[in-house]
């Protein structure tokens, strides 16, 4: 937090010794942070000099008029003694205080070999944090290479098309949010999402992430501070190893006894009954083993849908009016969301001033996401927008869902012959033609786009709800529609499968398996795996003591 300290020394005597807590502070974004001071006395109708110190809780951006946006600010403050009991009173102030720790108790049982960790996303680097932390000396088991590595494969198949199906967007250190926008937003209300914020901050990150209501890293910011806490982890005493993929898993009397997995063309073997499963949600081939040895799996809902992009530039003006490029504010999100019958329509990691990208991991299908840096001042914005799937919806299997993204994945690759990607005017998209020219809208993806119609790689469900909730989306942001050029195709918002864990977050019927993250069906995001991984941590630290 932001933290302002005010004549401690001549005011030491009238502290109160008691923080409160100011809510719905509204200052114009015209102002800055180190006038907050004046703002807070004058709400409170008292004097500047009676703020004693104050930090800042939150701050989020209320841009509903667009003639008057403002920062809306809540402050914990220390004010003079004389001044307290008044406010508290008047219902001006609350009394703040800060959540008790939890006492945590160890658990005593012995571990057969060292805690193994597959996947070196948010989940599986912040549940070996934590472990490496206590004295438990995990060991990441990461398919894919180090970011270094990685990002020469990505920039390859930005490049040329080349895909390394074990190296790129999805598959490698930091996982597939390393090559995002780097959203830190979460809704979950854990108190150990603010762990991952601290956490963050001591590997790089923006003191400020800790208190804006939306912030993101960036690709960039990602980078650096991944290569900082995995370091941390083998200082620490944990190991990672790359290039070593998770080839199968030995269960003996329905309990976890070994880890295969192959790293350099040779086949090894780790013996351990604590195995975390933090694969992400695009190893295919991870849930296909999963499910012959017989581990339990169940289909859920997931989305599929198509990318829009827009004009940077439109979309702040859209959503700042005249205060767009000004007063220090950043490129304008959105999020947008209808409903198309009994199905919902909305928009998925929205990318300001960003990049369309191709986040394919398989030979032979393509699908994209969208990334930015930090400074989000790309030429356009993107976003997916994408409908909901139910578990009916695919074939009645466990893996059904798997199923249906391939087929999608596999038409959009041989329409657009090969790593190209294929594209359309969102008008044209809606009318059912193929695009000529691109006008307004340059599509940002690379290696290359394909003119094709959309409309054939989706199921027509499918496409009946994006183009309701386009029309919808139109009325919120005027030339939504017209104004955006669409780019095939969004199918990783989440996993379509959640392998199904108890209440100690071990899998129903493999006793010593932890599925976490994305992944496993529960998470959707780099705070909520991240503190998915620091709760299987917890766990494994009840039952296990550190060797």
């Amino acid at each position: 937090m932001l933290v302002i300290k005010y004549n401690q020394t001549q005011y030491y005597d009238s502290w109160s010794n008691m923080k409160t807590i100011l809510r719905e502070l509204s200052v114009s974004v015209k102002a800055d942070d180190n006038e907050l001071i004046k703002s807070a006395a004058k709400k409170l109708n008292i004097a500047e000099s009676d703020i004693l110190s104050l930090e800042i809780q939150r701050k989020s951006l209320d841009a509903r008029n667009k003639s008057d946006i403002r920062y809306k600010y809540t402050l914990i403050l220390d004010i003079k003694k004389s001044n307290v009991t008044k406010l508290l009173n008047q219902g001006k102030l609350k009394e703040y205080t800060k959540p008790e720790k939890v006492k945590f108790v160890f658990g005593k049982r012995s571990s057969l070999g060292r805690p193994v960790i597959i996947g070196a996303g948010p989940c599986g680097l912040f549940a070996a944090y934590t472990l490496a932390k206590n004295g438990y000396r995990p060991l990441i088991l990461e398919r894919g290479k180090r970011i270094g590595e990685r990002k020469i494969d990505v920039d390859e198949l930005h490049r040329s098309g080349k895909l390394n199906p074990e190296s790129n967007i999805c598959f490698g250190e930091g996982g597939a949010g390393t090559f995002s926008d780097g959203k830190l937003t979460t809704r979950i209300k854990d108190l150990r999402a603010k762990k991952v914020l601290e956490t963050l901050v001591l590997c790089g990150a923006d003191e400020k992430i800790k208190y804006i209501a939306k912030p993101h890293l960036g690709t960039d910011g990602m980078q650096k501070i991944i290569k900082a806490l995995s370091k941390e982890i083998i200082n620490l005493g944990g190991e990672i190893r790359f290039n070593a993929k998770l080839i199968g898993i030995k269960i003996s009397d329905g309990k976890v006894t070994t880890a295969e997995y192959l790293q350099d063309e040779v086949e090894y073997e780790e013996q351990t009954n604590i195995l975390v499963l933090a694969t992400g949600h695009s190893a295919k081939d991870t849930y296909e083993m999963l499910h012959e040895v017989g581990v339990n799996l169940e289909k859920k809902s997931f989305a599929v849908g198509f990318r829009i992009e827009h004009k940077r530039e439109h979309i702040d003006f859209a959503q700042y009016g005249e205060f767009a490029g000004k007063y220090g504010l950043s490129s304008a999100e959105y999020s947008l969301s209808a409903k198309s019958g009994d199905r919902g329509v909305y928009s998925f990691c929205m990318c300001p001033g960003g990049v369309v990208v191709c986040s394919a991991s398989s030979n032979g299908e393509l699908c994209i996401n969208g990334m930015s840096y930090k400074a989000r001042d790309m030429e356009n914005s993107n976003s997916a927008i994408v409908v909901t799937l139910k578990p009916e919806d695919s074939e009645d299997h466990p893996l059904g869902g798997l199923k249906f993204i391939e087929d999608i994945e596999k038409k959009a690759y041989n329409i657009a012959y090969g790593y190209h990607a294929p594209v359309q005017k969102t008008s044209d998209y809606m009318l059912g033609k193929k695009t000529v020219s691109f006008d307004n809208v340059i599509p940002s993806y690379l290696p290359g786009v394909v003119s094709a119609d959309l409309n054939e790689i989706m199921p027509k469900f499918v496409n009946d709800g994006i183009k309701e909730g386009l029309k919808i989306f139109d009325r919120r942001i005027k030339g939504f529609i017209e104004n955006g050029v669409l780019t095939g195709v969004e199918t990783r918002t989440s996993s379509p499968i959640r392998i199904t864990r108890g209440e100690n977050l071990m899998s129903t019927n493999a006793e010593g398996l932890y599925p976490g993250g994305e992944g496993a069906g529960y998470a959707g995001g780099i705070i909520s795996a991240a503190t998915d991984g620091i709760r299987i941590a917890e766990e494994i630290m009840k039952s296990y003591s550190p060797k």
